[in-house]
């Protein structure tokens, strides 16, 4: 059957629910149209962007009839800026929609009928709560700022003066950058034409432990005024690492090799009384007082006695393995991050544990020979990015045979879709799943989920 609408329509759509990422979910005669800008029970005037076989895009232009409970978003760039999808809804509609996600994941995608769906965990601050965050450089007339990307847009950067998701310590290095850069002379680098020099501000907080690292990105070609940048940065006692990096490839990234210009290779952060050194490619969840609360989620439902073998898969730097150590025999944590890994032993050296090891490899060429070293697992925990565990890593999971996953998600499609493979092709059930909302005003939701192997 053919779309029941063109791209530039004008419609009156009303809003259900919120989709994964966001964007609204209306239906025009049960054509499904997803509605940037539209929020759950709003009446919206949209008009149409792009047109698939099964659904259509929209944004909406004007709220006919306001349903979605909101309040006052306090951000001045609200809501141009990309940062934040949901400032201006009341955060009881904003947790309960991600709730529902998770719960229509799983049964859509997943085939659980009635999901073990616990209560969301709300966030304990829903602003100020970013340990990083990564910046754009843009021209102005002033010269380069930061900002972020506007909302909807690659290739526009909007300057921003106060940030809501970092802390004041955020803001004010954010803003010292800028008045070295407009110091300096140094232009912004353009995404379009490839042209300039700078092009991104990372900050790192340990919020836990009070240190900073900043990192600076720039095209090829000498730092001019790193003396000045140190100087100023020092200022501040909380940084203790100033990095810069080269980016030479039309892409926007920051992961990347760093040249330290002063202080400490890596920063520190503590969770759950366990210190680890965090450097600026290694991997850390970014809202710290969730990812503690994320983290006793996990080994709430890992149920550990002390006797048992446990695989830690993405282990990043170790943090949710060497949590659960002092609870295991022994912690096996794989990464296919070699920055990663070496961060993990450090920090299982820095806290004095001596049942975990960690290697570097790829997830799924990785458990064969994990198996034959560490022996079976008792308890398999699982953190893979948001595409989830690919084909060949939930097959060499599965082979395992593991009686216990705990499986961490920052993406509930993903897990679902892993969920229904898990169920329906390797003899397990899903036990509990409960949400975590560790990025207000943002369409994220992480959760944690326990699976068991049927005994055959």
């Amino acid at each position: 059957m053919a779309a029941p609408v063109s791209k530039g329509d004008e419609l009156e759509l009303h809003v259900d629910s919120l989709a994964y990422g966001g964007n609204g979910v209306a239906r025009l005669n049960g054509f499904v149209v997803f509605v940037r800008r539209g929020l759950p029970g709003d009446t919206v005037r949209a008009t149409v962007t792009k047109v698939k076989r099964g659904f259509a895009e929209a944004t909406a232009t004007e709220v006919v009839t306001a349903g979605a409970p909101r309040v006052d978003a306090p951000c001045e760039h609200y809501p141009a800026c990309g940062g934040c999808r949901f400032q201006d809804l009341a955060y009881e509609a904003q947790i309960a929609a991600k709730q529902e996600q998770v719960r229509d994941a799983l049964v859509r995608i997943g085939r659980v009928a009635d999901p073990p769906l616990e209560a969301i965990l709300p966030a304990e601050s829903q602003f100020h709560y970013r340990n990083k965050l990564e910046y754009s450089f843009t021209d102005t007339p002033r010269g380069a700022a930061l900002g972020f990307h506007r909302a909807g847009r690659w290739d526009e950067v909007l300057e921003v003066e106060r940030c809501w998701l970092t802390t004041e310590l955020g803001n004010a290095i954010r803003a010292t950058v800028r008045d070295w850069a407009q110091e300096e002379g140094l232009p912004a680098f353009d995404q379009d034409s490839q042209t300039g020099y700078l092009r991104h501000l990372v900050v790192r907080e340990g919020r836990n432990t009070g240190q900073a690292l900043v990192q600076l990105v720039t095209a090829p070609g000498d730092l001019q005024g790193a003396d000045r940048l140190v100087d100023v940065l020092r200022a501040f006692p909380e940084v203790r690492s100033i990095q810069w990096a080269v980016n030479d490839s039309p892409a926007e990234v920051t992961n990347l090799p760093t040249n330290l210009l002063w202080g400490d290779e890596a920063i520190e952060e503590e969770l759950l009384g366990l210190r680890y050194r965090v450097r600026p490619n290694a991997f850390l969840q970014t809202n710290t007082a969730m990812a503690e609360r994320l983290y006793e989620l996990a080994i709430d439902y890992a149920e550990l006695t002390g006797d048992e073998t446990v695989y830690d898969l993405y282990c990043g730097i170790g943090s949710i393995g060497l949590s659960m150590a002092s609870r295991a025999l022994t912690v096996w944590g794989v990464e296919i991050s070699e920055e990663s890994v070496a961060c993990a032993i450090e920090n299982a050296g820095l806290n004095g544990v001596t049942n975990a090891a960690f290697f570097a490899g790829e997830v799924g060429r990785s458990l064969d020979q994990l198996a034959e070293r560490a022996g079976p697992p008792d308890l398999v925990v699982v953190d893979p990015p948001r595409a989830g565990l690919s084909g060949k890593a939930l097959r060499a999971l599965a082979r395992l045979e593991a009686p216990r996953i705990v499986y961490v998600s920052c993406n509930p499609t993903t897990l679902a879709g892993n969920v229904k493979d898990l169920v329906g092709d390797w003899g397990y059930t899903l036990v509990r799943t409960r949400p975590v909302d560790m990025f207000p005003h943002t369409p994220h939701v992480e959760s944690v989920s326990l699976l068991a192997r049927v005994e055959q």
